[in-house]
């Protein structure tokens, strides 16, 4: 895929350290920006964007054209509100939409490709307080973010304690499981099983790993969805045919929605950016983060210092990040004193349920902000 065009981009004044030990110079961070900052910067609202998400949350986007991600609950007179809130949402680094990731320019003119180190969700947040530092905005009024934007949200609020004063977090966790593991694994292996990744080296060549990554994307928008709601939307139907046709293509209505979800997704985005960021959500353990040894690491610890107020958000359909991911993370924050809330929703759509239409998640997020 090409670069893409982006309205907003911030170039970072100093290298940005990672948690791998080494450093990225000249990083840019694509960022689009909704309602009016107020004079004394008191309400300014960061969103997070998730795996496969990017900065146009409320505008469209510009490779497919359509809406963006969250317009629903972002705009004037919607549950965050751009007639009351300045709304920022960035690109993360390492991802494809702008920001610096791997088929960024590197120190030697080429795209990084493979050549990109490893990151991980703090050095994304790293790179949204830098972009913060460079807006002039100290504190935010809140920090939100769903699935990986949870995760961002919730390190911003560990390791930068005093830059929000109330985090929204949506369908997420504080470290990924083994299963989480287990499917991310699958779809970097079919990314790397595609003839065309080339070792990653594939942006100068005509062929790109699209087979791979829309396999890939495949895998992953099952854990988005739920067994009540692929069997309400799809059942055992059949698509555009009467009978079986005994071969192997598209036979069931959800085969084929599959298939047009994982070709549609080669066209926005970049798969060894698929690999870099579902390696960081892996790796993703907060806990661990402030072990002084390496399994002593206990959540509570995370949250010690947090001044923030909190909001966790569940859905009962959600086995990706189930309720019980939600609970661990509540009863941490209550073990560090902080001030958090707590609901769990009931929804058909599984994962994705904080995208979709959902009256009472509407009136969470307005009532929190509120």
């Amino acid at each position: 895929m090409a670069t893409p065009p982006t309205s907003k981009s911030f170039a970072l004044p100093n290298d940005l350290p990672l948690d791998c030990g080494q450093a990225l110079n000249k990083v840019e961070i694509a960022y689009e920006s909704y309602g009016e900052l107020a004079p004394d910067k008191s309400n300014a609202i960061l969103i997070c964007h998730a795996l496969t998400g990017d900065q146009y949350i409320a505008s469209p986007h510009p490779v497919t054209g359509k809406p963006g991600w969250w317009e629903r609950m972002v705009g004037p007179g919607k549950p965050i509100d751009t007639n009351r809130f300045h709304v920022i949402c960035a690109n993360v680094i390492g991802s494809c939409m702008g920001s610096t990731g791997p088929m960024s320019e590197g120190p030697d003119g080429k795209p990084y490709a493979m050549q990109f180190p490893v990151i991980t969700i703090r050095d994304m947040v790293r790179g949204l307080v830098a972009l913060l530092d460079g807006l002039g905005i100290d504190r935010l009024h809140t920090v939100v973010g769903g699935s990986m934007g949870g995760m961002q949200a919730l390190s911003l609020a560990a390791n930068w304690p005093d830059r929000a004063e109330r985090v929204l977090v949506i369908a997420s966790t504080a470290r990924h499981s083994a299963q989480n593991i287990a499917f991310h694994e699958v779809g970097r292996q079919a990314i790397m099983a595609d003839p065309a990744w080339q070792d990653g080296d594939y942006y100068a060549s005509d062929a790109s790993p699209d087979n791979g990554l829309a396999v890939a994307r495949m895998a992953a928008h099952i854990t988005y969805l739920s067994e009540e709601g692929l069997t309400a939307k799809f059942g055992r139907r059949l698509q555009d045919r009467s009978s079986k046709s005994f071969g192997f293509d598209a036979d069931f209505q959800v085969e084929s929605y599959l298939r047009y979800q994982g070709s549609g997704f080669t066209q926005r985005f970049d798969a060894n950016s698929y690999l870099y960021i579902t390696r960081a959500m892996d790796y993703f353990d907060l806990a661990e983060e402030f072990a002084s040894t390496p399994g002593s690491g206990k959540l509570a610890d995370a949250f010690a210092g947090a001044s923030s107020r909190f909001c966790l958000v569940s859905f009962d359909t959600d086995w990706l990040y189930p309720t019980a991911e939600s609970r661990h993370i509540v009863h941490a924050l209550n073990a560090a004193g902080a001030k958090v809330s707590f609901v769990e929703l009931s929804a058909p759509h599984g994962h994705d349920s904080f995208l979709l239409e959902h009256a009472a998640l509407d009136r969470v997020v307005q009532g929190f902000l509120e």
